[in-house]
């Protein structure tokens, strides 16, 4: 199952969108990074030499974490010589693209590798529902727009692609429950692994004031071109049905739920959590130029990066057609539907502070 971060990639350095805060607002980040950066401020160091560990727990292509991980850098750098290492994991399931993170680390102008001649980066592939390092190990840690995949499907959607949009109560039961499992685990692993005294900061796909996931008119979108694909025998019936997305949005109860009652577990605690509603720049920019065919295709270029792949599991091995024209046609349906009708997304999210009780 997929475990990365989900990217709203940065526009270009030569777009008229392109500045340092557009970047931040690319995945929702800056006041993430704000709390990250306070972390950095506070968790205890080694001595030299023993580095200074950071993890990146869910990294993808670590378009999300660069940022983030530069800026903390940057606050530890205050608190410690500019030769002390600091060694940077960023870890996935081993299906990840490992050779775009670390074209990212080695490319990107914003790469901590290109800010900081002593820190140093490394992957692990590994699922983040298990022990990655060595207990006590992590001083700081991240994890953004990642924790919303599930790692099992529990069981097919029938009715829908997303378990949050089902009428079938047994289908969304059923997908609470790996949920708060999922998340119970997540912690619990991360409780081994910071050392004492450290701390997670993570950002999550959170619910609405109406328990909702958000999205919705995009994944009405992409539902309904499905279903014209199957009409024009595109995708057959069969796959279309194979087909399920397991993400899942969760409460502040559900955030709280592996510490509850004593707001202890693992000797974590939240020091702190915050359910917003993070800003689409697409619908931002759009408002700005009134170009729906832009907005359409920002949006389906973002959907064919998070979900087409996990989609395409449920393709016949042995399709006539390849894979490329179901993606490239369903991007094109997508991008249609929104351009149609143009309308804000809502985006709710969450975002935490994790600690670990000092010895």
């Amino acid at each position: 199952m997929r475990e990365s971060s989900v990217v709203v990639r940065p526009e270009a350095k030569d777009s008229g969108w392109y500045s340092a805060a557009s970047r931040l607002q690319a995945a929702g980040l800056h006041e993430a990074i704000t709390l990250f950066e306070q972390a950095a401020e506070v968790v205890p160091i080694p001595r030299s030499p023993r580095p200074i560990v950071i993890v990146d727990y869910g990294a993808g292509t670590g378009h999300n974490s660069v940022l983030p991980i530069c800026a903390a850098i940057s606050v530890l750098r205050k608190r410690t010589r500019p030769e002390h290492s600091v060694l940077v994991t960023h870890t996935d399931v081993p299906e990840n693209d490992f050779t775009a993170l670390f074209r990212t680390l080695s490319e990107d102008p914003d790469s901590y590798l290109k800010r900081d001649p002593a820190s140093f980066g490394s992957a692990v592939g590994r699922s983040y529902y298990s022990q990655i390092l060595p207990s006590n190990s992590v001083n700081l840690a991240w994890s953004s727009w990642a924790l919303h995949w599930l790692s099992r499907v529990p069981m097919p959607v029938g009715d829908h692609l997303l378990a949050a949009y089902s009428g079938d109560a047994a289908v969304r039961t059923a997908y609470a429950k790996q949920a708060a499992h999922d998340w119970h685990e997540f912690v619990a692993f991360r409780g081994r692994e910071l050392s004492p005294g450290g701390r997670l900061v993570v950002m999550a796909m959170g619910v609405d004031g109406d328990g909702e996931l958000g999205f919705q008119p995009l994944v009405t979108a992409l539902v309904d071109t499905l279903a014209d694909l199957v009409a024009a025998g595109v995708l057959t019936d069969e796959e279309r049905q194979a087909m399920s997305i397991p993400i899942v949005g969760r409460s502040a109860k559900d955030f709280e739920s592996p510490f509850a009652p004593s707001g202890t577990f693992e000797k974590l605690s939240i020091a702190r959590m915050e359910l917003f509603e993070a800003e689409d720049r697409f619908w931002k920019q759009y408002r700005s130029d009134g170009k729906a065919r832009v907005l359409g295709a920002q949006w389906a270029a973002f959907t064919r990066s998070a979900l087409f792949p996990t989609l395409s599991w449920a393709l016949d091995p042995n399709r006539e057609q390849p894979v490329s024209v179901f993606f490239d046609e369903l991007q094109k349906g997508i991008a249609a539907r929104i351009e149609a009708d143009p309308v804000q997304i809502r985006i709710p999210l969450a975002q935490l502070v994790i600690e670990k009780r000092a010895d």
